[in-house]
């Protein structure tokens, strides 16, 4: 299959860019790593009368220290994050999480914020960043604002930007250090879009033993990444360094249950619905045990 016709733009600036989409282009697609836009376009499930390539603004391609923050530019590639030791370091959630997006091919022109603009709840980013309370940095006509994740994601393949807004820059802050992570999903075969994935941070005051906030973020099974409110609040208020064996195991058997309560009211009703609010307890408390097991 081919894509029917469209004009094609290519932006040398992101000011350029930003003129295309007010001008020539106004209804024009922006393509950055392609990895979905392009199959979408060649299937003909997509139309646009023109393209804006964005590939050639390098100064959007970076990740790097900033202060008490970590900064991802959005025309990173996806690989060039799964190898950056800077995140190893900073960031092993998001280590944790790049190598299980598609496959090789896919990572290496796949690019970090067109994975978060297109908002396949599939995705790994959106619920990574979602846990790690992202801030993402959009440009447009007006000036630049900034979105945290959790208001970006508004839907299904739906964000907060306007159409004549483009994701600049991703930043996450460094003030807290989780003491525990985990990232786990579930798809039918490895590089398949997950069915559901499950993103857990704790976070505890230098020498306590309990915790002093919980994340935790599904993904995949809903349309856009969900805060699991009460199995946070039962993780804060139940765990402690020295848990473990028998109450720990029936601790991370009620979150599972918790989940599964709460995704009954948040997964599309179905066929397969009582399956997924299953399958993402069981991630959900597989991503528990693994950040507790690291706190340790």
């Amino acid at each position: 299959m081919k894509p029917a016709p469209f004009r094609y733009y290519r932006a040398r600036s992101l000011l350029e860019a930003i003129d295309f989409l007010s001008g020539p282009a106004a209804d024009g697609k922006l393509l950055a790593g392609g990895q979905s836009l392009i199959p979408l376009l060649n299937l003909r499930l997509a139309r646009t009368d023109a393209l804006i390539d964005l590939n050639p603004i390098s100064d959007l391609s970076y990740i790097r220290k900033e202060g008490a923050e970590i900064a991802v530019g959005a025309l990173t590639r996806q690989r060039e994050m799964e190898y950056s030791a800077l995140l190893a370091k900073e960031l092993p959630l998001i280590a944790e999480a790049m190598p299980q997006i598609g496959h090789p091919a896919i990572r290496n022109r796949g690019t970090v914020g067109g994975s978060l603009a297109h908002a396949d709840p599939a995705a790994e980013l959106p619920c990574v960043l979602t846990a790690l309370d992202g801030r993402l940095v959009v440009a447009g006509p007006d000036g630049e604002r900034v979105i945290r994740a959790e208001d970006f994601f508004v839907g299904l393949y739906t964000t907060a930007l306007s159409h004549q807004e483009i994701l600049k820059e991703v930043r996450i802050s460094l003030a807290r250090r989780p003491v525990g992570w985990s990232f786990v999903e579930f798809a039918r075969r490895h590089g398949d879009f997950a069915l559901s994935e499950v993103s857990a941070l704790l976070y505890a005051d230098e020498g306590a033993d309990r915790c002093s906030s919980v994340r935790v973020i599904v993904g995949g099974s809903v349309e856009r990444p969900l805060r699991v409110a009460s199995v946070e609040k039962l993780i804060q208020d139940e765990v402690s360094l020295g848990l473990e064996g028998k109450p720990l195991v029936q601790l991370l058997k009620q979150a599972e249950s918790y989940t599964e309560t709460e995704m009954r009211s948040s997964v599309a009703t179905s066929e397969d619905s009582e399956y997924l609010c299953h399958l993402t307890g069981v991630l959900v408390r597989r991503a528990l045990e693994s950040a507790i097991l690291r706190w340790r």
